[in-house]
């Protein structure tokens, strides 16, 4: 079955969620160089396409699971950037009520299953998720996002190998964007493509343009239409780059400022608004005005985070810790 195809409004909706990708980035940055927010972030600066084009291709009934770089996943899904913005600040109305923060960030009743600070770790329970779902006879799927550094993992292997043997509704997106930390996927792979490794697990494997947003949607779609079908997972391996480095403290003394130019100019954003103002969609204008809507957006949300919610109460310490001590005894306690 071929993909759906997108009309002008849904396509208008795609450039806005990667500009609003874009924008919360920025000021993600910009409030950690300010040292109003703590702890370690990861940008998905450069990858906007592939989180959009992915999420767009899914419906409500839907799951997927993150990573560490997992901001753009978690908006592309349609998390509130208010919400999103007072997690990161550790305030008690966001996402997690502030314990999870950057790296931890879940809102599963919209189906994102949740992101995880152990590279490869979230491939399990997306693998589980899938087998969840078969044997409850449903037809949704879950998307998995993870980096090419996780591809390296005793994780993948072994939940790609389930996936395979049970064909389970899972679609594993690999966002190779050419960098485990510092280590270049060149030095880290036995193989010129992770995708190439699909066929030991008896599943499609392809390679997707992970900067253009339309070829992330459609191969995405075939892939959640397959797995529908019953007719098991796919390996997509989306190759793209991601601008800034890998954290907040990286210099990015690895890579050459040619090689970052010749990325730049392939800015999955501009890509495709060049797109749309070729074939009439949208105008410089409305453009321009959806930046600006954008911008209020994200300038709404650092309000919220920092102005206008509370810090977690002490008294809130032990709310949904599952374990806690009591007189040398191990006890369940979680607040009703």
């Amino acid at each position: 079955m071929a993909p759906k195809i997108l009309a002008r409004n849904d396509k208008l909706r795609l450039l806005k969620q990667m500009l609003q990708i874009r924008a919360f980035e920025d000021k993600v940055f910009e409030l950690l160089a300010r040292d109003l927010l703590k702890g370690a972030s990861h940008a998905y600066v450069g990858e906007e396409a592939i989180a959009v084009g992915a999420c767009a291709a899914i419906g409500l009934e839907d799951y997927i699971t993150s990573t560490h770089r997992g901001h753009g996943h978690c908006l592309a899904r349609g998390a509130d950037l208010k919400l999103m913005m007072a997690e990161l600040c550790g305030k008690a109305t966001g996402y997690c009520r502030g314990r999870g923060g950057s790296m931890h960030i879940a809102d599963v009743k919209a189906g994102n299953l949740g992101a995880t600070g152990i590279v490869g770790s979230n491939i399990p329970v997306a693998t589980g998720a899938g087998l969840a779902l078969q044997m409850k006879k449903k037809k949704s799927v879950c998307l998995c996002f993870f980096g090419d550094g996780a591809a390296n993992t005793g994780a993948f292997h072994e939940s790609l190998n389930l996936a395979g043997l049970w064909k389970l509704p899972v679609v594993y997106i690999c966002e190779n964007n050419l960098y485990g930390m510092s280590v270049s996927v060149e030095r880290a792979l036995a193989v010129k493509n992770v995708a190439d490794r699909a066929s030991a697990y008896n599943m499609p494997g392809k390679i997707v343009d992970g900067m253009k947003v339309l070829e992330v949607y459609e191969a995405v779609s075939e892939a959640v239409e397959r797995a529908r079908r019953g007719e098991g997972p796919t390996l997509l391996e989306c190759k793209a780059y991601r601008f800034r480095g890998h954290s907040r403290g990286d210099s990015r003394k690895y890579r050459t400022r040619e090689e970052e130019e010749h990325w730049r100019a392939r800015d999955p954003i501009e890509q495709f608004k060049k797109h749309l103002l070729e074939e009439g969609a949208l105008t410089e204008e409305e453009f321009s005005a959806l930046e600006k809507e954008v911008g209020e957006e994200t300038s709404a949300a650092e309000r919220f985070a920092l102005q206008e919610s509370p810090d977690p109460s002490p008294d809130d310490l032990y709310d949904d810790v599952y374990v806690d001590y009591e007189q040398g005894n191990t006890r369940l306690r979680r607040k009703s």
